[in-house]
Parts: structure tokens; sequence; C-alpha cells
């Protein structure tokens, strides 16, 4: 990667090992940690191909493999993914950068995931500029008709008008906005976006 992602640069020294230790703990005292995977589990068919990206230490692909679906869950950060191989076995856990992804695709059988969420305020802590090539490199993953749920905080470094243009970019299309993972209203005031993408479909 020429540039590194805001993840490494905007964070203080063993922040990784602090986020997966953080998660861990909220597990273990019962916290509701699989909001975001029930979303995508009402959203998609029993049994889907979901692609987790950037999916941290594995609570959402963990969740989501739980409830019976087949999850390949990418992350920059080898300190995530190893912790996620530790504490979530069932789902294939990759370390790879989002704006270069290939899992799979030089493989002439490959066919796609039905579905991808990216979670976690990904998109904010992608690299500078980086934003559009993520958006192609995860919807080259989805099926043509698939969907891509996105979800990130609204007043850090990246703006949703920023987002919109690129998800144009990418020739998404945006179906639904809402201001948290349970779906609550967006307004201008949210705070936070969760955004439904489209993947165009084959002509």
């Amino acid at each position: 990667m020429s540039t590194p992602p805001r993840w490494f640069t905007d964070t203080k020294d063993g922040h990784s090992q602090w986020y997966v230790e953080r998660f861990r703990s909220l597990a273990a005292a019962g916290t509701d940690l699989a909001g975001e995977a029930r979303l995508i589990d009402a959203m998609a068919r029993p049994g889907s191909r979901i692609l987790d990206a950037g999916c941290g230490p594995g609570r959402v692909a963990a969740a989501l493999h739980a409830s019976g679906h087949s999850v390949v869950g990418v992350d920059v950060d080898p300190v995530l993914i190893a912790a996620a191989e530790a504490d979530h076995p069932g789902p294939v856990w990759v370390n790879a950068d989002l704006s270069t992804l290939d899992v799979g695709l030089a493989d002439p059988g490959y066919q796609g995931f039905e579905m991808a969420v990216l979670a976690g305020n990904v998109m904010v802590f992608l690299a500078p500029g980086s934003e559009p090539a993520v958006l192609g490199r995860v919807a080259a993953h989805v099926r043509p008709g698939g969907r891509m749920v996105v979800g990130f905080a609204t007043d850090r470094s990246y703006p949703l008008a920023g987002f919109d243009r690129d998800v144009a970019a990418a020739g998404l299309r945006v179906e639904h906005r809402f201001a948290t993972w349970d779906l609550e209203p967006f307004t201008p005031d949210s705070e936070f976006a969760v955004t439904v993408l489209r993947v165009p479909a084959v002509a």
C-alpha cells in the first residue's frame, strides 16, 4: 500500500491490541455486539456467501457464521486478523488491503458474494484517497445485483457527500440510508449513516 490507512497513522502504538481486548471484555460482559450482523442476516438469503470487509477482530463475521452464512472476513491489520482466528473459528480470515482486494477473482469458477458489509467505521480509517478503490474492489467481489451495506460516523475525516461521489464513481447505487443499524431514519442531523448500495446487474 502506498499510503498507510488512517487505522495505522491516526492511532497510538498498541491501539490494535487495545481494540482486541476491548471487544473481548465487552463479549465477556455479555454486551450485545451483533447489531450489524442482525441487519445483514435479515437482508440475506439463508446460507449466503457474505464478505465482511474490514472485519477487525471478527465479531460481525462470527455472528453471521453462527447464523448459517458462509463468511470471509478481511482486514489490513494482522493483529486483528490473528485475534479473529483465535476467537472465532469458522469464517475464513484474510489479511489484505481492501484497496487491492482479490479474494478468488482470478479463479475461473469464482461465484462472488451475495452481500458485503463494511461496519465499524471502516471507511473513515482507510488511507486518504483510497475510498473509491476500496468501494470498487469490494463491489467487484459481489455478484451482479447483490448489495453492500456500509456504516460509518459522518463527523469524521470522510464526509458523506464525498462518500456519495465515490459510490457513484464506482458504479454503485444508493438504495436506502438509515441513521443506525436498527434502521432509525436518517436526517441531516444524524451523526452516523448506514447506507445500502446495489451492485449493478448484468445488462
